[in-house]
C-alpha cells in the first residue's frame, strides 16, 4: 500500500459556462506544488452520471449502472478530496450531491477539503456539504477557501473583466494554505487507520 496520498479536486459545477475550471487549476496547482502528494483534477461532466437510480446506496446493495460503478472505482483510488464548488440557492449543485450519492464506501473515513464560490463565497455551500460528508462518514478540514464579494466579480465574467485569480492570492492564498495543511494531517490520519483495519481483519 503506498504511503503517498492521493488526492482528488473534484469540479462540482458541470454548466457549459461554469466558472469552476479557475478556481479547480488554481488550487489544483497550488496542491501539486506539494512533493508528498499524488493530485489529479476529476471532471464530473467525462462521467455523465445519471441521476440516483440504484435500489439502494451500495453500503447496502451493489450499483449495477455501469457508469456509477466506473464513478466508484475511481473514488476507491483516492484518499482524500478538494471540492470545488459554486453555490446554487443556498446549496451544492445538483450534479455534485448526485455523484455523491452515487457512492458510499469509496467516501467512508477519508478527509475533504473545499474551495467554494459566488457572492457570498458559497458559504452556505461549504456548510452543506460538511453536513452531507457527516454522513458520508467523511473528515472535513476547518479551514476553507472561499471566493466572495469584489474578489469573486473580480475574477469572475459577471463582472465584466475578469482578471485571473492569481490577482487575488493575497485575499485566499492563506485559506488555501491552511486548508492543504489540514487536509494533509486528516488524509494522513485517515490511511494510518485504514491500513490499521486492513491488519487487523487480516490476523
Amino acid at each position: 500500500m503506498s504511503t503517498t496520498p492521493r488526492i482528488a479536486v473534484i469540479i462540482g459545477a458541470t454548466r457549459d459556462s461554469r466558472f469552476g475550471d479557475k478556481p479547480a487549476d488554481w488550487i489544483f496547482e497550488r496542491a501539486q506544488a506539494r512533493a508528498d502528494w499524488d493530485v489529479e483534477k476529476i471532471d464530473l461532466k467525462s462521467f455523465n452520471l445519471p441521476l440516483f437510480n440504484e435500489v439502494a446506496s451500495n453500503a447496502w446493495a451493489p450499483s449495477e449502472d455501469p457508469a456509477a460503478i466506473n464513478w466508484q472505482e475511481t473514488l476507491a483510488k483516492f484518499d482524500g478530496f478538494i471540492f470545488v464548488t459554486p453555490e446554487y440557492n443556498r446549496s451544492i449543485p445538483g450534479a455534485l450531491k448526485n455523484a455523491l450519492d452515487q457512492a458510499y464506501v469509496e467516501w467512508n473515513r477519508k478527509a475533504f477539503g473545499i474551495v467554494s464560490y459566488g457572492s457570498v463565497g458559497g458559504t452556505r455551500a461549504a456548510e452543506h456539504l460538511r453536513t452531507i460528508g457527516i454522513e458520508l462518514q467523511m473528515a472535513s478540514t476547518r479551514s476553507a477557501v472561499h471566493i466572495g464579494g469584489g474578489d469573486f466579480f473580480s475574477v469572475h465574467p459577471l463582472g465584466g473583466d475578469p482578471k485571473p485569480l492569481s490577482s487575488i492570492e493575497g485575499s485566499i492564498g492563506g485559506s488555501a494554505d491552511s486548508m492543504l495543511d489540514e487536509l494533509d494531517w486528516w488524509v494522513r490520519a485517515t490511511m494510518a487507520a485504514r491500513a490499521h483495519e486492513l491488519r487487523a481483519a487480516a490476523e
